[in-house]
This record gives structure tokens, sequence and C-alpha cells, in this order.
């Protein structure tokens, strides 16, 4: 079974802008990429221009889309599992260490995704990634979604909280609802 993977070719159609309103309940803003996919093809991480039309600076460029996956990791996040990653990350120099490396590449991708967009240096955000990287574990959100559109061995927590889920949602089956694709 193939399993969801970054997307290699992260055009965005209007058919993916579709689903991914009906993913959040809203339409969709600022799209620059499709950053993964479910098995499906369905989005299920979009990457966010990091300052949106109408001028506020946007740090989190990779968007959880998917509400089975945000419903799973946001009950992680109501059990408190930030804390104790946040903690691990001072007692454990390897984590540590792979986190800012995360923090790192995440900075670099919303460079690459700010050129694409046309949109440049936001000050505002320079430095500052998402999700409480490198120091602390904020959003589990954000890491999920960098950990999907990075690819696994990017962001050590972000793959962890894969796992932690993997009951609930997981990258090689599809829990996509069909009407995304034919409702209006």
């Amino acid at each position: 079974m193939t399993e969801a993977q970054p997307n290699p070719a992260p055009a965005v159609t209007q058919q993916d802008l579709t689903v991914v309103g009906h993913q959040l309940g809203r339409p969709a803003r600022d799209v620059v990429e499709i950053a993964a996919r479910c098995v499906c093809g369905n989005p299920l991480v979009v990457a966010t221009a990091p300052r949106l039309s109408n001028g506020t600076p946007f740090p989190t460029v990779f968007y959880l889309t998917h509400p089975v996956i945000t419903s799973a990791v946001s009950r992680l996040e109501a059990e408190g599992s930030m804390y104790g990653m946040s903690d691990r990350i001072t007692e454990d120099a390897q984590l540590a260490e792979q986190y800012r490396a995360a923090h790192e590449h995440y900075l670099g991708e919303r460079r690459r995704i700010g050129e694409k967009a046309g949109i440049g240096e936001v000050p505002e955000i320079e430095g500052i990634s998402a999700g409480g990287m490198p120091t602390r574990v904020k959003c589990l959100h954000v890491l999920v979604g960098h950990s999907l559109a990075a690819g696994p061995g990017v962001n050590p927590l972000g793959d962890e909280t894969l796992g932690l889920i993997a009951d609930t949602w997981s990258t090689d089956r599809c829990a996509c609802d069909p009407e995304w694709r034919t409702a209006d």
C-alpha cells in the first residue's frame, strides 16, 4: 500500500481549493502549494504564504487541513502531550539538536514558499518558525503539518505525533469524505 508523502508536484488546482474549503469549513486562503496529499490524492497539508493577502504576517507555512488528523492531534493537545515533549527537549541534547534542525528547515521552506508567492521577506516573523520550535512544543498541528510536508526524519516530534495518532489516522490509509470532491 502506498503511503502519503510530501507532494512532488505541489501545483494547486481549483479542485484542491474546493476540497480544502470543505475540510476547513471555510474558503482556503493564500494557498501556494499542496504540501502533502492523502493516498487518494486529497490535500492533507497546504503551504500558505508567509504574508496573507490582507497584509497579516503568517508564520504557519504548513497548515494541516484534514479534519480527521486535526481532531486526533487536538485530542493529544487536550491531554497535554506538548508539555512532556517540551521537557524532553531540555533534557535530551540529541532531540534538541534535531528539533533545532527542524526549525531551520521550516524557516528555509517558508523563505521558499514566500519567494514562490512573490512575497519576499516578512521581517515581523524573521527567525520565528511555528509550533514553538526550536525550544518548546506549542502546537502539535504545526509539527504534524511539517512532518507530512517534509517527510519522515525532518521533524522528530511531528513524526512522533504521527505515531501517537496511528490508531486514528495513518499515512497508508485514506480517511477522506468522498463528498469533499463532489459537494459545491
